[in-house]
Order: structure tokens, then C-alpha cells, then sequence
């Protein structure tokens, strides 16, 4: 079966795990978050629902679990734009996107959560970042008011803007600020990208054009080096205004792409507003995931988490036959379509002076099919000097892969594994890419998803001193497994699961964050203030006074915080 039905039928609840394999160590601290999906099956891709926030406490006894429990909390997002949803569900309708509104486009918030200094922000490419307490992850407001945003990527004056922008801002560790991008349309459906600059205070970003910059995918992901940005076109989800009318999908996924460097000060020493150009690379395969080594004294080198056939445009649809030639699952209908080759990971440095570019290491095997997402150390030490890269592989899946989808590519596509094969964990030495340590799974049906690091505060940072937390969805009930992260193929050193064999649906990205953090007192962006003028005229009454039923709500939540 590979994916379980549950990824897309279970529903997000609370749930008190228990020790069942293994001994927790003592060492383990903090929290994980995961942003997650409220699996929206009357939208075309089930996974753009409204978001969900999901916290798992790595010592037991927290957030009201017994002393040996520990407590998994999932808290659905209660932005405005979710707030307006449940106010008013029948005025939303189905979009490529998500949803479409009278308010306008609503931000779903469902993708990756970002900690910041005792902060946390959720994001989504279609929306602004929003904050969120990270005590009981009630929404405090979105980054960055309509104005210092400037034009919406769709145009229109709605309480709700549209912009297309990143799933993953970064902070900068030195200018303690966020990163992050939009991108406009060009006449010719190509977008372009400006870079955005928040300094985490008040309600302004700052926003350049990069004249070069032209997209023709996503901007997925914003990386960075301490001198400069990199920006790369995600090839992997594009597109099709022949499928948006009504036709069949034959828009496909790209060989390669561009990768654009931006000088950081040279955008900051500029007037906002000033056109910037970057220095232009390409990368082969596309990709999604990037990460940059933080020191670029000798060049700016990059590890790229390749798609490889991966067209996230793709989704399973009613009529669907699989790789197998069986029909698809009913279950797993609005799932997206899964890899059809194995995957890359790669180190390219890159020279932004002379416009050198090197592959110094790459690595592809056999079983390294749908690469999933990886478990990064983030503090700055682990970005100077990286020492171990942690991959979670799912495992080649030919009941999510679509007949549809190999006709479509064709001859781009090799040949095929004739049944599902195991996911795996596995941990690459940087600079090398060789293999350090891998643990396969022996289940083909556990789903293995976002993998997040949870470090060891008295020992070095660099990936490996800490622990890999793993969740593994199955059908037959969610687990949570933890990891030496110094030597993962020796397989969990303690596994958490639910008393009652409850299912979790599915979970995107993951972040550690301090398990001590409360509220940072500072301005935020009011919702109210954030209002273009005349959008409430553009409204019924009904619908106006459904808004500002919600700025009353979210300004009395506000009012009660400072209590």
C-alpha cells in the first residue's frame, strides 16, 4: 500500500504518547513543532488546507500529560483568514491555490514553522509569514502590513491579499532579521522576484526587485550565506493555465534551474525600492530544499535536496491508475503525485565574482527514492562548520504515482521499481556526501515524514551531537522515533507512541525550539489596520460586519495578552 489513507482521513487531535521501545535519555530537550495541513478534501490538492500546529514536548509530564506521558498538542491556526473561513465556509471556494474568497485569498499558514529568539512564525509560499504564541500557538499577526508590501502578486483591494512568496524565510543570525521573498507576474506567466526585509520590529518590511530574477517555478526556499542570499527557482511545481481552464495537465517540471545570489548589504545600503540584479547559476536536478554553509570566505557552497522527477503540479485524481496499473486508492485522491526517479543530494560551490560553478559531491542510489526532508542544526556554529547531514527517505511509492503522470513524461522517466521499497533514515558527511551512518525501514507501509534536530546543548554543535526525532505515520497508529544523530543506522534508541493506536494525518515541516519561550513584547500588525480602504464597501453588509467581528476578536485576544 506504501502511503496509509490515514495521511489523509485522520484527523489532528491531542494525543499523550508513551515510552514503547527503548529508554528516553535524560539529555533530550526542548520542543518540536510541525506545521501540517487540515486535509481539505473539497480543494484539487488535499494538502492546501488551513494550517495546524503541532507540538511535541520532548520531556514528559508538559502542557498536561501525566509525569511518563508525552504530550503531542495540535492547535489549528486561528488567523484571520481561517477566522473569516469559519465565519462565513460557503463564500470560499475551491482554487488552484486553495481557497478563493469574497475577502480575497486566504493565507493558509500550513507549510514550515520558523523559531526565532523565543518567537515562532508558520509560512506557506501563498501568504505572508504570521506569528504565533509560542506558548498555546494563538495567532499574534501576520509580518508585515499590505502597504510596505507593496502590490499584491494578484491584483485586487481585499482584506485578504494574495502573495506569492516562500515556505522558508530565514533569520539572519548577524543582522538578527527575517528574509524572505515575493514574486509579481510577468506578462509572459513568468514571475519576478523582489526580496523581502523585516527586522522583526513594528509593522514595516522593506522590499527590492531583483531585475534578473525571473522565475518559472516557485521560490521555495530562501538559503543563505553571511554575505549573501541565495534565491533559486523550485522547477517542481509549476503551473499549467491549461489545466486552471479546465484541460488536461501537460505542463511538466523542469531539468534545471536558476540560482541567483544577492549581496545582503548591498540590498540593506540601498534605498527600499532600488532594482537589484543577482548573479546568475543554473542547478540540475531541481530542487526544493537547499541549505547554505554560512561561511563564504572561499566561495558560497550550497547542499541541494534534489527533486528528481518529482512534479508537485501533479495530483492523484478520481480515475487515476497507478504505476501498476491499479486503480488509486479512493483514500489517498487530492494526494500529491510522488517521485519517479531516485533522488540527488548534491554540494555546488559556487563563485559569485567570476560565475564558476562546481559539483565538488553528489549522491543517488538505489533506494534513495522520494527524499522527504532532512533534520538541520541551526545554530550559527552547525551553519559555519556543518559536520553531518540527516535525510528521511521515504521509499519509492508506485500506489501514489500516476499512470497519467508517467504517460505525461515519457521517456524522461527510467525504468521503475516493480513494488514499494523501504524509506530510510540516513546521515551524510558534509563536504563529502558520503554515507555515515543509514537505518532502513523494514515496513514498507510506515510513512516516515519530516525529521527534525534536537541538539545536545553541552556538547559541540554540527548534526551530530544531539538526536534525530522522526515521526512515522502507519495505519496502524502514529509513532514518533528518536535517534542518536551521531549514529542513526543503529536504528531509535526510544520509540513514543499512542496507548490507543490513534492515526496522524499528514505533517510537512518541522523545527526544535526551546521548551522555555513566552511572548516577546513588541508592536505588532494590527488586523484591522491592515485593510485596504474600501475593501469592506466592496462587501455585503453581511460579510462586512462577519470582519469586523474578527478584528473585534483578534483586538480583545490582544487586549487580554497585556492583561
Amino acid at each position: 500500500m506504501g502511503v496509509p489513507t490515514s495521511a489523509i482521513s485522520a484527523p489532528h487531535q491531542d494525543l499523550d504518547l508513551e515510552v514503547v521501545a527503548g529508554a528516553w535519555p535524560e539529555g533530550v530537550r526542548g520542543d518540536v513543532v510541525f506545521s501540517a495541513p487540515q486535509v481539505a478534501t473539497d480543494l484539487p490538492f488535499a494538502l492546501f488546507g488551513f494550517g495546524v500546529m503541532c507540538r511535541l514536548s520532548l520531556r514528559p509530564g508538559q502542557h498536561g500529560a501525566a509525569a511518563d506521558r508525552f504530550a503531542w498538542r495540535a492547535s489549528v491556526i486561528d488567523s484571520p483568514s481561517q477566522r473569516l473561513h469559519a465565519a462565513a465556509a460557503s463564500t470560499f471556494r475551491p482554487g488552484p491555490t486553495g481557497y478563493m474568497s469574497s475577502f480575497g485569498f486566504p493565507n493558509a499558514t500550513n507549510t514550515a514553522p520558523l523559531p526565532w529568539d523565543g518567537r515562532l512564525f508558520a509560512t506557506w509560499d501563498v501568504g505572508r509569514p504570521v506569528e504565533l504564541d509560542p506558548t498555546d500557538l494563538t495567532f499574534l499577526g501576520d509580518v508585515g502590513s499590505q502597504r510596505s508590501w507593496g502590490d499584491a502578486t494578484l491584483p485586487g483591494n481585499n482584506v485578504l491579499p494574495f502573495y506569492f512568496s516562500t515556505a522558508h524565510p530565514v533569520i539572519d543570525p548577524e543582522r538578527q532579521c527575517l528574509w524572505t521573498v515575493k514574486q509579481s507576474f510577468n506578462l509572459d506567466g513568468s514571475t519576478q522576484l523582489h526580496v523581502v526585509h523585516w527586522d522583526g520590529l513594528g509593522t514595516e518590511v522593506s522590499v527590492w526587485p531583483i531585475t534578473n530574477g525571473v522565475l518559472f517555478g516557485s521560490s521555495h526556499t530562501v538559503s543563505q550565506t553571511r554575505d549573501y542570499l541565495v534565491l533559486a527557482d523550485s522547477g517542481n511545481f509549476k503551473a499549467d493555465p491549461g489545466e486552471m481552464a479546465g484541460g488536461p495537465r501537460t505542463v511538466t517540471i523542469d531539468d534545471d534551474a536558476a540560482v541567483y545570489l544577492v549581496r545582503k548589504d548591498a540590498l540593506l545600503e540601498s534605498p527600499v525600492g532600488t532594482p537589484h540584479e543577482g548573479a546568475v547559476f543554473r542547478v540540475a536536478p531541481t530542487t526544493g530544499h537547499y541549505y547554505a554553509c554560512w561561511d563564504d570566505a572561499d566561495g558560497v557552497r550550497v547542499l541541494f535536496e534534489h527533486m528528481d522527477r518529482m512534479d508537485l503540479g501533479l495530483k492523484l485524481e478520481p480515475g487515476d491508475l497507478d504505476a501498476l496499473g491499479r486503480p488509486v486508492d479512493p483514500g489517498l485522491i487530492g494526494f500529491y503525485n510522488t517521485a519517479m526517479a531516485p533522488s540527488t543530494v548534491s554540494e555546488v560551490l559556487y563563485d559569485p565574482v567570476t560565475g564558476q560553478q562546481k559539483v565538488e559531491a553528489h549522491h543517488r542510489d538505489e533506494w534513495s527514492w522520494n527524499l522527504e526532508l532532512s533534520a538541520m542544526d541551526w545554530s550559527l556554529e552547525s551553519l559555519e562548520n556543518p559536520v553531518l547531514h540527516h535525510i528521511a527517505y521515504q521509499g519509492y511509492r508506485p500506489g501514489t504515482v500516476s499512470r497519467r503522470a508517467l504517460d505525461l513524461y515519457g521517456d524522461r522517466i527510467g525504468p521503475l521499481p516493480g513494488e514499494d521499497t523501504p524509506g530510510s533514515l540516513v546521515s551524510f558527511q558534509r563536504g563529502s556526501l558520503d554515507v555515515h551512518s543509514r537505518w532502513e525501514y523494514p515496513d514498507v507501509n510506515d510513512h516516515i515524514t519530516s525529521p527534525a534536530f534536537a541538539p545536545d546543548l553541552e556538547q559541540a554543535r554540527g548534526g551530530q551531537h544531539g538526536w534525530v526525532v522522526l515521526p512515522v505515520l502507519s495505519d496502524e497508529g502514529f509513532r514518533v522515533e528518536l535517534f542518536d544523530a551521531g549514529e542513526v543506522g543503529r536504528g531509535p534508541v526510544a520509540v513514543l507512541a499512542s496507548p490507543g493506536r490513534e492515526c496522524v494525518p499528514v505533517l510537512l515541516h518541522s523545527a526544535w525550539m526551546r521548551d522555555d519561550d513566552t511572548p516577546v513584547d513588541c508592536e505588532r500588525l494590527r488586523f484591522g489596520d491592515d485593510i485596504p480602504d474600501g475593501a469592506l464597501d466592496a462587501l455585503t453588509p453581511e460579510l462586512a460586519g462577519i470582519v469586523n467581528d474578527v478584528v473585534a476578536d483578534l483586538d480583545a485576544a490582544a487586549v487580554a495578552r497585556h492583561a
